[in-house]
């Protein structure tokens, strides 16, 4: 690392843990201890842990007599203020997460503890604040069996929210905006995949700096993870009105599987694991970080799947040798986490965990998607059973990723391991 990088990095951050080395900088700022007897805080799909807005940055999670806390801190400071609200949650289910967004007008969003359940959403009583208000419906249709809230914001300050509305195996995914001028949520799309009764989609999504929102999706046919099948895409240039496919063609509502574009065909029982992440380049060029076991293989990889010319290419990115198989219902206990993707100057950077790896945080970069790949551990640290979730606004305003970090424990299936609560903190890193 250069003088200059070092002294960019000391005015970005503040002086807490920071140590550098020739490839990177990090620092780790301490949150509280949060619920650890699981991976509820920590799981992949939540949209998002961290998000930022202007000169604030805000956190959730589960304390350990389940409440959910909501925190904040002027960036650029260690100093978080921190609200056990009057809400709690069923953290024994690891599927019960909680996602947070902030509005164009700084009116915090917060959805929790949903699986196959009622919509559970909230939002601060005014900007900025830390207080909740009572727990709302959105749309009053399809609000029974919600799952797996996420929460985008548009460009204009506008918000998006989608949720699988079913079961495993069983259910179709839901579209609905907010409009900060009128403060009401109305239905975008009823069903913008539709499993037909007879499977659904797990989908990872993301925005480019052009405004066009992205979705990959994994089909699943039964409960059992073992039948996750293929990658498909989709994308949307006006907010999630209409959609499309990578070459424009346009989709007929709702996209299903005999609809649905395929970046890649993946058989059942390959290890395919759903719900990962994606991100998409300055050119609108969408990367899907996922993993599964090639053909005639044990093992499972990292992959990235991208769009070259005409057509989608697979990339590679790890070379592991522990083979396992992934089957089953429910949250499963997995030697390796769930990917993030992230995007810089054509520099992609894959996050995961590992068991191979010491359970440390691992970076993978690549300056070009087919690689090769290069691996390095932030640390010496190890976080048994997390997942990386990270701040989507401030690495797209500033390039600064900001983990949320915390080590849980997960039994198989939605049992629980006998751990107390753990420190949270923010892994700040800068390339």
């Amino acid at each position: 690392m250069s003088k200059q990088q070092l002294q960019r990095l000391r005015k970005l951050l503040p002086p807490i843990i920071l140590f550098a080395t020739h490839a990177f900088a990090q620092q780790q700022i301490p949150v509280a201890r949060g619920w650890a007897k699981n991976s509820i805080n920590t799981v992949v799909f939540r949209k998002n842990s961290l998000t930022s807005n202007k000169e604030f940055q805000y956190i959730a999670f589960y304390d350990s007599t389940s409440h959910l806390v909501i925190g904040r801190r002027k960036q650029n400071t260690a100093n978080w203020t921190l609200h056990q609200t009057q809400y709690t949650g069923d953290t024994r289910d690891a599927h019960r997460s909680i996602s947070i967004i902030v509005d164009g007008d700084g009116f915090l969003h917060c959805s929790f503890d949903q699986h196959d359940s009622r919509l559970r959403y909230v939002r601060s009583t005014r900007p900025g604040s830390l207080d909740l208000g009572p727990e709302t419906s959105m749309t009053n249709a399809n609000e029974s069996r919600v799952t797996y809230p996420e929460f985008y914001r548009l460009p204009g300050g506008d918000l998006l929210f989608l949720y699988r509305d079913g079961s495993s195996g069983n259910g179709n995914l839901i579209l609905n905006r907010y409009d900060r001028t009128t403060k009401t949520w109305t239905r975008l799309q009823d069903k913008l995949i539709d499993g037909e009764g007879k499977r659904n989609a797990y989908w990872q999504a993301a925005f480019d700096t052009k405004g066009t929102l992205h979705i990959s999706w994994t089909w699943r046919e039964s409960p059992d993870v073992a039948s996750n099948h293929d990658i498909a895409y989709a994308r949307s240039r006006d907010g999630g009105h209409t959609w499309e496919t990578s070459t424009g063609k346009p989709y007929v509502l709702p996209i299903t599987a005999a609809t649905a574009e395929y970046a890649v065909r993946i058989p059942q029982h390959s290890g395919l694991i759903n719900q990962t992440s994606m991100c998409a380049d300055e050119n609108g060029n969408p990367y899907i970080a996922t993993y599964w076991r090639p053909d005639n293989t044990s093992v499972p990889q990292y992959e990235v799947v991208y769009k070259k010319g005409a057509g989608w290419q697979t990339s590679q990115a790890s070379h592991r040798t522990t083979p396992f198989l992934l089957g089953g219902a429910g949250t499963k206990r997995i030697p390796m986490s769930r990917p993030q993707i992230v995007e810089k100057a054509g520099r992609l950077t894959l996050i995961y965990r590992d068991e191979e790896q010491g359970n440390k945080i691992t970076l993978a970069t690549a300056a070009n998607p087919a690689g090769p790949w290069t691996v390095k551990n932030l640390g010496a640290n190890t976080y048994a059973n997390w997942e990386p979730t990270f701040d989507p606004q401030l690495w797209a305003a500033k390039s600064i990723l900001n983990l949320f970090v915390q080590r849980v424990g997960q039994g198989d299936g939605e049992t629980l391991e006998n751990l107390p609560a753990q420190p949270i903190s923010v892994l700040s890193y800068i390339p």
